[in-house]
């Protein structure tokens, strides 16, 4: 993720927090993928969606596709 210092000044803490949040919750999931790919599953994580809030915001929704190993 990329930002702009220019507009962090201009973020509130609402703000903040959220991306505070999803990147914590990357971090645990990038650990996980890890995890499962040292264990010999084959993780891929494609977009399932993506979510508007009608205001000019989205974001995307992820699944995890598992690759079985022959």
């Amino acid at each position: 993720m990329t930002t702009d210092p220019a507009d962090k000044s201009s973020m509130d803490e609402g703000k903040e927090m959220a991306i505070r949040q999803v990147a914590n919750a990357l971090h645990r999931l990038n650990d996980a993928v890890i995890s499962a790919v040292g264990k010999g599953v084959t993780v891929e994580l494609m977009r399932a969606s993506r979510y508007h809030n009608e205001e000019g915001a989205w974001g995307d929704m992820l699944v995890p596709i598992i690759h079985k190993q022959d």
